[in-house]
């Protein structure tokens, strides 16, 4: 809030700021009312500790793997296969939506594989990375590729398409090329649909490489869930669960910042 704002702007703003420590204070409520409920109904023995474990354990647990070194190879395992998925993911998906909006030939002849890719269940595709690739990270990452791709093709090409045909006239007869007009109005007009494309992308590579892990991996946040259940063990699924909640949200947070570092340089730039 600067001195140049208005007083009717200083109210909305102020009200702003206290309608969102509310909504703040009201989460924190929630969630420690969730956990103390669960904390305490495997206490009085009103449900089994055994199958829902409880959130002391859990923490107990996660002390035991920090204690051990192996909080953070399985933490940094995950985390490094999802970036990796991540980072593939978008940058493969827009550049084969670029090609296909230079080359309507070209999207006339992925589509049907596009509808088919995107309807068949990923799952499927995993023994099949297992084979080609081996029984890697290699297996897991394609795995998260085939889950994200598709998403981020079918995103930023309809995107594309949707540019404002006024603007695409224009660019026309002033005798633009189609590279030229994809970099000076279809890229920059698609900016939002790419950064919301990025946040969708987080969810689906953290999908992605859970779903490979639980089919092929020696260590990660997935091979603990799978180990702990073959063992019966819930503290160490839950406190698993719990790790990987908290490194998606981190890395969601992370696309969050860099959107609004983005913003911030658009505006400084217009």
């Amino acid at each position: 809030m600067t001195t140049n704002d208005s007083p009717q702007r200083q109210a909305y703003l102020l009200a702003r700021r206290r309608q969102g420590r509310t909504v703040r204070r009201w989460q924190w409520a929630l969630a420690l009312g969730l956990l103390g409920a669960w904390e305490w109904s495997v206490r009085l023995g009103l449900s089994d500790g055994f199958l829902l474990s409880c959130p002391s354990r859990v923490l107990a647990t996660v002390g035991r793997l920090w204690q051990d070194g192996s909080l953070w190879r399985h933490v940094a395992v995950s985390c490094g296969e999802t970036a990796v998925g991540f980072l593939l993911g978008t940058a493969l998906g827009t550049a084969v939506a670029v090609l296909m909006w230079c080359s309507p030939t070209v999207s006339r002849i992925l589509d049907p594989y596009l509808v088919v890719l995107g309807a068949l269940p990923k799952t499927a595709l995993g023994p099949i990375f297992i084979v080609w690739m081996g029984a890697g990270a290699g297996a897991i990452i394609a795995m998260t590729l085939a889950i994200s791709l598709i998403v981020t093709i079918m995103n930023m090409y309809g995107g594309f398409r949707q540019t404002d045909p006024e603007k695409l006239r224009l660019l026309r007869a002033m005798g633009a090329t189609r590279g030229q007009t994809l970099w000076l109005l279809v890229l920059p007009a698609n900016l939002t649909t790419l950064l919301d494309t990025l946040k969708v992308n987080v969810g689906l590579s953290w999908v992605g490489v859970i779903m490979g892990e639980f089919l092929v991996s020696r260590a990660g946040l997935g091979y603990l869930i799978v180990y702990g259940s073959q063992v019966f063990n819930m503290d160490l699924v839950m406190a698993s669960v719990l790790l990987l909640a908290v490194a998606a949200v981190g890395m969601y947070r992370l696309v969050l910042l860099a959107e609004k570092g983005f913003y911030r340089m658009w505006r400084v730039t217009e």
